[in-house]
């Protein structure tokens, strides 16, 4: 009985969740209740204005509260000063509003509010408080899944401030922007389930962009994506970003993204 209940969830969460992951957005869906998620992510962007690539790498440990809230923690680590440098860190919590479910798709809608702090130089006027800028954002999240694909949406307000102790933020650039995603995922494998062991390979892309409140300068990228996930539990993402457009200054727009997650189910019955 033990392994067909273990059958069932595993099926149910790979059909529900897995086009849901996406690499570079969060979709309105949360970390299952009492559960861990570990999430280890690269990326390595090439240098505009000098040679090289800059490299980041930003730990995330993701607890689900509830099947509504989760909380998460990351640290901020880069190359930037050409060796390993941890930069600062941030907290973030989603919480989801609004769920509509089916025997193939649901609808959810969830709120969501992020801090950070960051001792880094300030070198662009995008705007990112994950891994470049002290700040805070919060936006809404609106996700659609139907059978194999999911379609998920954001919009948010983010606000820079000084990166302490050194560094204020510059008054000649604008320190408040309209963040807007818009990200796809289709199931690719397999075609039909028989065990929850089997690997998912999920296809998607994702579209991404900022524009500074103050002066109207913007950019957009595109983030094709290809994921796998393990016994329902481990996840390896490959992703590119490309600029498609921008009329502000950044570093390193264009770069790879490489992440290694891991899920601990349940923590609270294996005590």
């Amino acid at each position: 009985m033990r392994k067909v209940i273990l059958l069932f969830v595993g099926i149910s969460c790979q059909t529900i969740f897995s086009q849901e992951l996406f690499v570079v957005t969060d979709p309105a869906s949360n970390v299952p209740a009492n559960s861990l998620a570990v999430n280890v992510m690269q990326s390595a962007f090439k240098e505009e204005f000098e040679p090289g690539y800059n490299y980041h790498l930003m730990p995330e440990i993701t607890y689900g509260i509830n099947k509504n809230l989760m909380v998460r923690g990351s640290a901020f680590i880069s190359t930037r000063t050409n060796a390993l440098y941890a930069e600062g860190g941030g907290f973030m919590a989603k919480y989801r509003f609004y769920s509509e479910d089916d025997l193939n798709s649901h609808f959810r809608l969830a709120a969501y509010g992020r801090y950070s702090f960051n001792r880094a130089d300030i070198h662009q006027e995008q705007i990112e408080i994950q891994g470049h800028n002290t700040g805070f954002e919060t936006g809404i999240i609106a996700t659609k899944l139907v059978k194999k694909i999911a379609i998920s949406s954001s919009v948010s307000f983010e606000k820079a401030l000084d990166n302490q102790p050194n560094y204020p933020f510059p008054d000649n650039i604008g320190d408040n922007a309209t963040n807007y995603t818009l990200s796809f995922g289709k199931l690719m494998y397999p075609k039909k389930y028989t065990s929850f062991k089997q690997t998912n390979i999920n296809l998607m892309v994702e579209f991404v962009g900022q524009t500074i409140n103050e002066n109207g300068k913007s950019y957009l990228d595109v983030v094709p994506a290809i994921q796998f996930i393990f016994n329902s539990q481990a996840r390896l993402d490959f992703a590119y970003r490309q600029e498609l457009m921008s009329s502000m200054v950044r570093s390193a727009p264009n770069g790879f993204y490489f992440n290694l997650y891991y899920t601990f189910f349940d923590l609270k019955s294996k005590k």
